[in-house]
């Protein structure tokens, strides 16, 4: 009696354990984080776009890298390319269409953001794969606008279309390739798998530069801008004021507005991706 009773406790023991290893593991089961990538939509905001018009998107894309503290809150590090352009004859805007600028440039940014999670989120848990986000973070990025003359290329930053580097605007000097950004996103994510997780997000970025486009001030005038040896205008002066494609008589005269300097340039972004999930498992104690 006394055996039966000794074996039936033995494997009692035995099945309790077991099953308290088992939720031990299934309980320290950490989500360390993720890596990702995403394809999408941008849009710019700036002198050319002022009314937030999202008729004309362009592509982007990124990847990232999400280190995750707890359940809530982690560290997302992302590289984002994003096409950027627009033109004034998109504008409803008259004197924007008399003013015929237009502009294109590729967007390399580098971002780092803190992000944090509405649900707890453990892609294991069926009860907690779903959640809602928000991050805010710096970044850096790469810009260099340029548009066509006569089907040829041109960047326009070297041109200095507002004066920049010119005799006759000292002040003026010629804006960098690069500049800080401000995103802030959010997005929904829910874990389809243990190990793979979809998600969307819609991201706007404030920055630190108006020259996105290239116009931010007023026209630097014709004396600012030398015909060539040959006599022909430089390709400077005529991308500078292009209403003369548009009017008989061009409106870029010196000191007349050109852009709004008040309000620097933006862009969002919205992407949908796929993300993979980085575990980890702590071995249960004895006291476990």
């Amino acid at each position: 009696m006394h055996k039966k009773f000794l074996l039936s406790f033995l494997i009692s023991c035995v099945f309790i354990g077991a099953n308290a290893q088992f939720d031990g593991a299934y309980a320290s089961y950490k989500q360390d984080g993720e890596f990702g990538a995403a394809i999408g939509l941008d849009h710019y905001f700036g002198d050319l776009n002022t009314n937030a018009s999202l008729s004309h998107p362009k592509f982007s894309a990124g990847i990232y890298f999400l280190k995750q503290f707890n359940n809530y809150v982690g560290v997302k590090v992302a590289g984002t390319y994003a096409f950027l352009a627009y033109a004034d004859k998109y504008s409803n805007n008259e004197a924007q269409k008399i003013r015929n600028l237009s502009f294109n440039t590729d967007i390399w940014e580098f971002s780092i953001s803190g992000v944090f999670n509405f649900f707890k989120f453990v892609p294991s848990e069926p009860g907690y794969r779903f959640t809602p986000y928000i991050s805010l973070g710096a970044g850096v990025f790469s810009y260099d606008p340029y548009a066509y003359l006569n089907g040829t290329k041109y960047f326009l930053r070297p041109l200095g279309t507002e004066g920049q580097g010119s005799s006759e605007y000292p002040n003026r000097k010629p804006y960098g390739s690069m500049a800080v950004c401000f995103p802030l996103a959010v997005g929904v994510k829910q874990a389809i798998t243990d190990k793979m997780n979809i998600f969307a997000e819609i991201g706007y970025r404030f920055t630190t530069t108006d020259y996105i486009d290239d116009v931010s001030t007023t026209y630097a005038g014709a004396t600012a801008f030398p015909p060539l040896p040959n006599g022909q205008p430089s390709v400077a002066y005529q991308l500078q004021d292009r209403s003369g494609q548009i009017v008989a008589t061009p409106i870029g005269i010196a000191g007349r507005q050109r852009g709004n300097s008040s309000q620097n340039d933006a862009y969002v972004i919205f992407h949908v991706g796929l993300s993979f999930n980085l575990s980890s498992y702590k071995c249960p104690t004895a006291t476990q």
